[in-house]
């Protein structure tokens, strides 16, 4: 039986990989175009007049950052069109009544998001090395963060895929909710700019652990504790697992 889910999982990925490489241009090419377009303007350009930030340049301080929200757009973007398609074609329910578990179809779409998510992080830093020397100072947080935040991402996608009703519902979060909190989670400045209540308030943004504790990653400065970051994501990611596997054991918003 284990075996059987296990080919289950596989079907999945190679179809989530297969589904976003098919139409790289589409998929990958973009996020390396915006993000060359970033380090261009803020890191080169404007990041010259701003100097150093955290005891490094502008460039070197905003790339972690740089690099983490290409890794979160895309693991959400691809995991909520990817399964509100399948609901919408009604191929979902094709899984909902294979002798499948829930969690194995929640492991395969998540797979298919985080890896997307990872190829195009790999694809940014590779650009980014076109602009500056990235340093690693922990490899190891380096991995978890990106590891735990494509996950985190691809649930929150997954979700808002279940409850959307038309392809636009996909889009109101990430333009409402996903961009304002990521350009306020400290990825073009460091939390220590701000008055002492706003650096409390931008601690309310989830965001702003998973950038940091990536740029501690590579740099070793960071704006909260590594530990607290570490313990956001982890609840995050425990949280709306239990969510993603509530709707779909209960076939909220999947069943017509």
């Amino acid at each position: 039986m284990r075996y059987q889910y296990w080919i289950a999982f596989q079907s999945l990925i190679s179809k989530e990989v297969n589904r976003f490489a098919r139409i790289w241009v589409q998929t990958l090419v973009p996020p390396a175009i915006t993000m060359t377009l970033y380090f261009i303007i803020f890191g080169s350009l404007i990041g010259s007049r701003i100097g150093e930030m955290g005891g490094f340049t502008y460039m070197e301080y905003i790339v972690p950052g740089l690099i983490m929200m290409s890794v979160i757009t895309n693991s959400y973007s691809n995991v909520a069109s990817s399964f509100f398609s399948a609901k919408f074609q009604h191929n979902i329910e094709e899984l909902l009544v294979a002798p499948v578990p829930n969690f194995v179809i929640i492991a395969g779409y998540i797979g298919g998001g985080v890896l997307r998510g990872l190829g195009v992080g790999v694809i940014v830093t590779a650009v980014s090395l076109l602009f500056v020397d990235l340093q690693i100072a922990h490899l190891g947080v380096i991995i978890a963060t990106v590891m735990m935040t494509s996950i985190v991402f691809s649930l929150g996608g997954l979700i808002n895929a279940v409850f959307a009703k038309t392809f636009d519902d996909i889009s109101i979060i990430p333009t409402f909710v996903l961009t304002p909190l990521t350009y306020l989670g400290g990825v073009f400045y460091s939390l220590n700019l701000l008055p002492e209540f706003w650096q409390w308030v931008s601690k309310l943004n989830p965001i702003v652990y998973m950038v940091n504790a990536f740029r501690y990653g590579f740099l070793g400065v960071s704006d909260v504790g590594i530990g607290t970051a570490f313990s956001v994501l982890l609840a995050f990611v425990v949280a709306l697992y239990a969510l993603a596997h509530y709707l779909i054991s209960k076939g909220i918003g999947l069943r017509s």
